[in-house]
Order: structure tokens, then sequence, then C-alpha cells
């Protein structure tokens, strides 16, 4: 992706108008997918690991259910609810993929997910951590539920960001992990959502390949695990190489600023391309404040209400894909 192009003052506004140049996809290859269903081979009678290349690290609570009121039919795999041996604060459950991605090459997790909470008031962490093949953690997604704020983790710390976003125990949500190795950026989505934005995948400089994602169990307090858990199905890892036409020029237009407040803006590109705007009061930071795909005139128009209450505010636009 090569940005490039002008940037216009209106104001105290910002409008950036960019040309970017995108590469996608055109071929994808299925690195390894399953819906844990017992025509696949699963037997909802064993734990998940041992099963069909699924490993465990660690101990405690793992195997497959059926007709979750929330999921529907069909079997699911799980990890929580039963307690680890003593002293166990971590358990991992995986399915080995070893994947070296080639250049030019996306490599995409989806899972659907839903965590149900604890009733003997004691709350944990559930987590999607990506490792490479040499066993090194790259980084990780954290939903705790004891405060339901969901966070992320980089190699090279052991500390948490806050994404800014929650989760509901007991809804069902499709997670999304985008992974670009050459370009060294993930970014997550949360049913659809802007979650996670072009974070590097190792910090470290860690090899750039892909061994497993790990649904992780993390018990909070020692010997004292909850009962809640984590329900999990149709786990996706996909691989798109090669390329496409690239996208042409967008822009990022003022449509003026409303009694009231609320700012509006109009991105104007491609059709059926997925764009993010973005948001700063003093370009330290950057917030998304919206990614949306454009519409059959390759337009989408979004007003920000949160400009209302604000001296000045910058903005610029982003292709997705």
């Amino acid at each position: 992706m090569k940005p490039g192009g002008r940037t216009l003052r209106a104001g105290s506004i910002l409008i950036a108008w960019l040309v970017l140049t995108f590469v996608s996809s055109a071929a994808t290859t299925n690195i390894y997918t399953t819906s844990f269903e017992t025509v696949e081979g699963y037997n909802p009678a064993l734990e998940l690991a041992g099963q069909k290349g699924w490993t465990s690290f660690g101990s405690g609570g793992n195997g497959l259910l059926s007709d979750d009121p929330f999921f529907g039919p069909g079997q699911y795999g799980y990890i929580g609810f039963f307690p680890p041996a003593t002293n166990d604060t971590l358990f991992l459950v995986w399915q080995s993929l070893n994947y070296s991605p080639p250049p030019n090459s996306v490599v995409t997790f989806s899972v659907k997910m839903l965590i149900v909470d604890s009733t003997n008031q004691f709350y944990d962490d559930f987590r999607w951590s990506v490792y490479n093949r040499g066993g090194g953690r790259l980084f990780t997604l954290d939903f705790d539920n004891s405060n339901l704020e969901i966070s992320y983790g980089l190699d090279g710390t052991n500390s948490f960001v806050s994404t800014g976003r929650s989760f509901t125990n007991d809804v069902l949500y499709t997670l999304t992990l985008t992974m670009n190795f050459p370009s060294n950026r993930w970014s997550a989505l949360l049913n659809g959502s802007p979650l996670v934005d072009a974070k590097p995948i190792t910090t470290t400089g860690a090899t750039l390949d892909l061994g497993d994602i790990d649904a992780v169990w993390s018990i909070r307090t020692q010997n004292r695990p909850g009962n809640n858990y984590m329900l999990f199905d149709d786990y996706r890892v996909e691989s798109q190489i090669g390329s496409s036409p690239a996208a042409g020029p967008f822009r990022l237009q003022s449509l003026g600023k409303s009694v009231t407040g609320p700012f509006a803006l109009r991105l104007t590109g491609d059709q059926s391309r997925d764009y993010a705007i973005e948001a700063t009061s003093d370009f330290s930071q950057w917030a998304i404040l919206r990614t949306n795909s454009t519409a059959g005139d390759g337009t989408f128009d979004f007003v920000d209400t949160g400009a209302s209450t604000l001296a000045r505010r910058f903005y610029r636009a982003r292709l997705v894909r």
C-alpha cells in the first residue's frame, strides 16, 4: 500500500485527499478449516485435545458441546469450565498450522466465539494467541471476563493495551484476524467492526511465519478458577496470494458542519471497497471513527457527532481492502 497525494485545510478541519495503490488477493488457499462436527471425525464424548490433531498445554476443561441456544444446531469446541490441576494458571488448545507465508500474501483467521459467564464468583481471561513455527508468541487478543474489556498484547511485553471495546456474555461474535506477514502488520475485526488496526506482528524481530493460533484459558487467581468458558466454532485459516487490479484514487471531502456541531464527511472511491475514516486532535494518535464499504456509486457519508465538543479535529482516510 503506497500513500500519496495532498492535503487541504478547511477552517480548523484537515481534509485528506489520498491516492493509494492496494494489492489484494486473486487466489485463496485454505490452510485449515473445521466446524468440529461428527462427520469430520470428532467424538463429543472425548476432550478436544487429542482429536484430529488438536494439542494442549496445561490442564483444564475442553471438549465439544452441541445445540447451544446462541450457536444453534451442530457441535462447537469449548475451553474452560472444569478446573485445571492444582497451581495451573494457563491452558492452551491449538491445531498445528506450520505455515510459511509466501510474498504478497495475507493470512486471515476467523472464528465464531461466545463467552459464558461464571456462577462461582471467580472470573478469568480467554484469549486468542498467535505463535510462529518456532513456538514464539507473536501477539494476543484478550477477553477479560472480570470487566468484559478486550485488550491486545504484543511480543516482547507482558502488558496488555485496551482496545476501548468490550464484549457481552452469551453473545455470539465473529472474530477476524488479518495478518500481513510481509508487512509485519495485523488487524482485528469483531462482527465486522475495527478492534485492532495495523499493529506489528512482532516487535522483537521474531520469525514471521505461522505456527498455530491458540484458544487460551488464563486463570486470574491461582487455584480459584471460574467456571466460565469460551465456545468457538467455524475455525478457519486462509491465505490470500497474488494480486488483483489496484484500487484507484479516492478522496475524503467535507460536507460542512451543522449548527448543532456534527461534522459531515464523504468518502469517494471505488465500488465495493472498504475504507476507514480516522481522526486526531494532536497527530500523535489516530482513532478509527468508521470503517465502511462504498455503495454502487463508490461513496459513503459519515457524520462525526463527536466533533461538536472539540475546538479542532483532523481527519484522514485509508483503504482497508
